[in-house]
């Protein structure tokens, strides 16, 4: 439905229109025209009084006194022709085609020509295209054009992408002041102030020869006071960059002054203002007492200990559902909104990388037109930042029941159901290469399993369990290595099982109830990795399928699944579970911390690290 015309407005824009339609009548009948721009070997009719009322440049360049000013014929220089008809079409129109080809061009001309309407629409269109490939580039151009805007968006968003920017040649290519706009930001989305650091002199080191004597300056954009003591004295202190330069050397005895809880006496401005004025009684000048404003004085940017953006970060448990993603906060009970989207299908996997990158594989989406193969599935990465699901390359097979891994900076699919295939059950691997963003098929698992667990741990792929070709299930351990490409099997489960909840906690593997061939468990096991032995463990309060385990903020959560539950007439049926337990160490047992999280229900869970500064809490 089209926004109503406020009727005060409506003359407005009838007259705009009317006005602008007939100065384009005339320029294209050529009709009081009444100069010529030449731009290199093109020609451009057009009327002064137009050119004058939308940019100051001709407008100054009218009013002139100078003779070449006065001709009809103007030279222009420095102005691509195709840019500049651009440029006139929209004077005369208000239409005007920006892409990203010559959106740099149309920016620097209507910045040459004063044109602010232009310039606006150049920003706008570049703030909505920043891309990891393109952002440190608009960066300099705002910068270069003396644009805020532009430079202030661009900027944010290499702060919030910080650590995917330094992978980046852009980074190492920056200049001095464009790296100190960066690193100076209190937008800077890092965990810690050691990346700084590391980054600062991972840019000095791309071109050492040229670059060390910007150091000293640089430095002062690192917030030392947000390192550990150790750090600054094993990794800052005993850096022969440091050590070899006294201005460093001096600069770094304030920030130890400083851990030693000295700060350096901070000078304060100080204005008076004296004011004379006659008295009355016996007309001698007096006057008034002197006012001291004190103005509060600057600490060396070195000393700088405000917290960077990306250090609010906080461990979450996160749910994932076809209705949105909410995270929630047991630490401090709680909820935020992650995603409103409701793109992520029903039956899908979720996966967190080391990385604290967040995946979703599966589901299904049927396509009607598609004969040949009417069911796909998805494959989504969720961009906290956007706090939406990106589309990535879907699945190749659509499978459910599989399992999800990664290493190598890659993603494994492992096993599962073929959907398109009456439900065959499968042994292959589908590996996702996060650089070049392709699937592949790789070695396969060796035997066809579903409902399985699986988990990923210093760069290697567990994979627990499930059920095999007969539909029994199984208690089969075996590990991948990417880098000898091999599967080898492990020490088996105590009891065979699937659809139990699987996470790594402490450098050791936990296995909680789940499905047997004789219904529903609540066992728990723990495989030690080091020793390659399953033991036994406290068992859940609860025999259930499909629970969710994770291992966040130092402790071990369990969340939902479907229990057997009476009814009244005390028949047992599978009922879905919403709450949230906790595994205390010191009094060894299960503890419920939450009866009921309604967002868990039909959700896939995840432990995660996200900013809360990002999210809205509930």
């Amino acid at each position: 439905m089209a926004t109503p015309i406020d009727p005060m407005e409506e003359p407005r824009m009838y007259q705009q229109t009317l006005l602008q339609d007939g100065l384009y009548d005339l320029l294209e009948s050529d009709t009081f025209v009444d100069c010529v721009l030449k731009i290199k070997d093109k020609e451009f009719p057009c009327h002064r009084l137009v050119l004058a009322a939308c940019s100051s440049f001709f407008r100054a360049m009218f009013k002139s006194d100078r003779e070449e000013f006065q001709k009809r014929e103007i030279v222009l220089e420095e102005v691509e022709p195709e840019i500049m008809e651009l440029i006139l079409k929209y004077i005369y129109t208000s239409n005007i085609v920006v892409t990203e080809q010559n959106v740099q061009d149309i920016f620097t001309v209507a910045n040459l020509l004063q044109i602010p309407s232009i310039f606006t629409v150049c920003v706008s269109f570049l703030q909505k295209r920043l891309s990891l490939s393109n952002c440190v580039a608009i960066f300099r151009l705002g910068l270069m054009l003396n644009c805020p805007r532009l430079a202030i968006s661009a900027r944010d968003f290499i702060c919030n992408r910080f650590q995917l920017i330094l992978l980046d040649q852009d980074f190492l290519d920056m200049s001095p002041s464009e790296l100190a706009a960066i690193l100076a930001s209190d937008t800077l989305n890092v965990e810690n102030e050691e990346l700084v650091y590391e980054s600062l002199l991972k840019w000095v080191a791309h071109d050492k020869d040229n670059r060390l004597k910007e150091l000293p300056g640089l430095l002062e954009c690192v917030r030392f006071r947000l390192v550990s003591e150790e750090y600054f004295a094993n990794k800052v202190e005993n850096h022969n960059w440091i050590q070899s330069n006294p201005e460093i050397t001096e600069k770094l005895q304030l920030v130890k002054d400083a851990f030693n809880g000295k700060l350096p006496e901070v000078k304060k401005t100080t204005s008076k203002k004296a004011e004379g004025k006659k008295t009355e009684d016996d007309g001698a000048m007096g006057e008034e007492e002197e006012e001291e404003e004190e103005k509060e004085g600057l600490l060396p940017g070195i000393l700088n200990d405000n917290l960077r953006f990306g250090m609010f970060l906080r461990d979450l448990i996160f749910m994932i559902s076809d209705t949105g993603a909410v995270a929630y906060d047991p630490t401090a009970n709680d909820c935020y909104v992650a995603s409103l989207s409701t793109q992520v299908p029903k039956n899908h996997c979720s996966l967190v990388t080391k990385e604290n990158q967040i995946f979703v594989a599966g589901g299904l989406f049927y396509n009607e037109q598609s004969k040949e193969e009417p069911l796909s599935s998805y494959f989504l990465q969720f961009d906290p930042i956007g706090s939406d699901w990106l589309g990535m390359p879907p699945l190749p097979s659509t499978r459910c029941l599989f399992g999800l891994g990664e290493a190598a900076n890659s993603i494994f699919v492992i096993g599962g159901k073929e959907l398109n295939e009456e439900e065959r059950i499968l042994d292959t691997v589908m590996v996702y290469d996060r650089q070049t963003f392709k699937w592949e098929e790789t070695d396969s698992l060796g035997f066809a399993v579903y409902g399985h667990g699986t988990v990923s741990h210093n760069g290697l792929i567990y994979v627990i369990g499930g059920k095999g070709e007969n539909k029994d299930c199984i208690n089969t351990t075996c590990v991948y290595d990417p880098k000898t490409l091999e599967w080898k099997d492990l020490a088996p489960l105590k009891m065979a099982r699937s659809l139990f909840g699987v996470a790594v906690h402490q450098d050791k593997i936990y296995v909680v109830a789940g499905v047997t061939d004789a219904g529903l468990t609540n066992t728990v096991e723990v495989y030690d990795i080091a020793s390659d032995k399953w033991s036994e463990f406290l068992e859940f309060p609860q025999e259930r399928s499909s629970i969710s385990l994770v291992s966040t903020a130092g402790s071990l959560y369990a969340i939902g699944g479907f229990a057997m539950m009476p009814t009244e007439n005390e028949e047992l049926i599978p009922k879905e579970m919403t709450d949230i337990w906790r595994y205390d160490e010191g009094e060894r047992k299960w503890i419920g911390i939450l009866r009921d999280i309604h967002y868990a229900s039909g959700a896939s869970v995840l432990g995660v690290r996200l900013n809360t500064l990002h999210l809205t809490k509930m």
